[in-house]
């Protein structure tokens, strides 16, 4: 059941079960922190090794070695480095991509109009993501970077405490270009990710809805709705650690000491592109697979328990 706008006219605002005034859209922001900060901040162990097989993969040579690797060199609060920015960096994230992912989906949707929108609504679900991926990295990059250089120091080299790692970034920002040094690979690779992301899932979500459950989809229990939610997220989280994982391996990579100073050109052309598309790439898909999987459960879940909806299908 929709709520139609007092002036009558259409609004993309009124079209779902609950208006999407300021209460909504905050709404919508807090479960995304609570998707994103406690999903990324869960797996650090699996990122720690992926990180590390990334820039030294001579050592951490696949996902069980590596985590050997670790534990024998650190012992197994190894895995954890980097869980404080991690936590921070993706709540805000989390916080800017899907609230703002509702705010710019409306705006768009009103921008083409009722027909249009609905007639273009892949195109609306991609500008709308992308929108909102842009705020996002530039709230995560200093976050995104400290994290990275923590966990690819070697032991020692680099402090290990959230406070102490980010005064030693703001300490050599010459050198680590801090705050924002690695914002345009981040960029590229989490604006294409975040676009996969959410067109993949909106549109595995309809098929759902279309192909498996074709009764209208407020005929469904709320388990069975999110059953679908999680689904969807984790096969678009497949997709999405795919297409994104080449700009992963290079935000990875501008941490590596003996890569400072060099552009992202010159790390892509000495690296090449076989490697940076394929190492890690297992660990990477198994990672995000999860991790988008439960992020959209989380922030559905949260969604319905506020009254809001599921998100997605018709």
């Amino acid at each position: 059941m929709s709520v139609a706008p007092i002036s009558g006219k259409w609004d993309a605002r009124y079209i779902g079960p609950v208006p999407h005034d300021i209460s909504y859209y905050s709404k919508c922001m807090l479960g995304g922190v609570l998707a994103c900060g406690i999903t990324h901040a869960g797996i650090t162990p699996l990122d720690v090794v992926k990180c590390n097989m990334q820039v030294d993969p001579g050592k951490y040579k696949g996902l069980g070695q590596g985590f050997k690797t670790v534990i024998a060199e650190e012992g197994s609060k190894g895995l954890w480095k980097g869980f404080g920015p991690t936590f921070v960096g993706y709540s805000l994230q989390g916080m800017f991509k899907y609230g703002l992912y509702e705010v710019f989906k409306d705006f768009y949707m009103n921008l083409a109009g009722e027909e249009a929108s609905e007639k273009y609504k892949p195109a609306i679900w991609l500008a709308g993501s992308a929108s909102a991926e842009v705020f996002a990295d530039i709230a995560l990059c200093p976050l995104e970077m400290t994290k990275v250089k923590i966990q690819t120091s070697p032991s020692g080299t680099f402090p290990v405490g959230f406070g102490a790692a980010l005064a030693q970034m703001r300490a050599t920002k010459v050198e680590t270009r801090f705050p924002f040094g690695s914002l345009v690979p981040l960029w590229s690779r989490q604006i294409p990710y975040t676009m996969a992301k959410f067109f993949f899932f909106e549109k595995i979500v309809s098929l759902f809805y279309t192909h498996v459950f074709t009764e209208p989809k407020s005929s469904y229990s709320k388990g069975t709705q999110l059953g679908v939610t999680f689904a969807s997220g984790y096969l678009a989280g497949v997709v999405c650690a795919i297409v994104s994982h080449p700009a992963d391996s290079l935000v990875s990579l501008l941490g590596k000491a003996e890569n400072k100073g060099k552009g992202v050109g010159q790390i892509a052309s000495e690296v090449g592109i076989a490697k940076l598309a394929t190492k890690g790439l297992g660990t990477r898909v198994l990672m995000i697979g999860t991790l988008t999987g439960f992020q959209w459960w989380i922030y559905d879940s949260f969604k319905a328990a506020m009254g809001m909806g599921t998100t997605g299908g018709k």
